[in-house]
């Protein structure tokens, strides 16, 4: 299964980012070909739907979602909703590269969850055609600690990334199997 996995923070130290990239340390050791689209590193000019050129980053983005299975994408909480950067990746990508594939919704934010980005993430997905997985990730407060391998602090969170993820790969799969024989 091959995951294309977007980090949505310009924040150095970003919960979210580091939370998917432990999520996609898991899936490759499970024997998944996991690959993090750093938004922070890998920069995307601010959409212009009346340009002709797209950027080399954005053109990086669309390939690898395209020829992922499945896609997680994360986000901080900004005032009740993803980031702008995330944003701004997401219009770079239409229903061509989502449809029919299993994607995760995964959040950080300051307080104790966050479930508005979640939620206007999840109402995104379905405009782009994908199938969001029932579950999502969600960090707060003490939550949002990482040791220095990048694996969360706290064993619940730990376990419940694992729980989360198996569904998130059995979905997929199950998708992934129906999308290839779709006519």
């Amino acid at each position: 299964m091959k995951v294309a996995i977007l980090a949505g923070s310009n924040r150095r130290e970003s919960a979210s980012t580091k939370l998917v990239r432990y999520a996609g340390s898991r899936l490759i050791a499970w024997g998944h070909d996991a690959e993090v689209f750093d938004l922070r590193e890998r920069v995307l000019p601010l959409y212009d739907p009346d340009t002709d050129s797209e950027p080399e980053e954005a053109k990086a983005l669309a390939k690898l979602v395209a020829e992922s299975d499945a896609v997680v994408l994360a986000s901080p909480e900004y005032h009740g909703t993803i980031s702008g950067v995330l944003k701004n990746a997401l219009d770079y990508l239409g229903a061509e590269h989502f449809d029919g594939k299993a994607v995760l919704s995964v959040s950080a934010a300051g307080g104790a969850v966050g479930v508005s980005s979640l939620t206007h993430l999840q109402a995104i997905v379905r405009n782009l055609h994908g199938v969001n997985c029932p579950d999502w990730i969600s960090v707060g407060g003490d939550q949002r600690r990482f040791g220095p391998d990048g694996s969360p602090l706290d064993e619940r969170m730990r376990l419940r990334v694992e729980n989360v993820l198996g569904n998130f790969i059995r979905l997929a799969s199950v998708l992934a199997a129906a999308n290839r024989v779709r006519v």
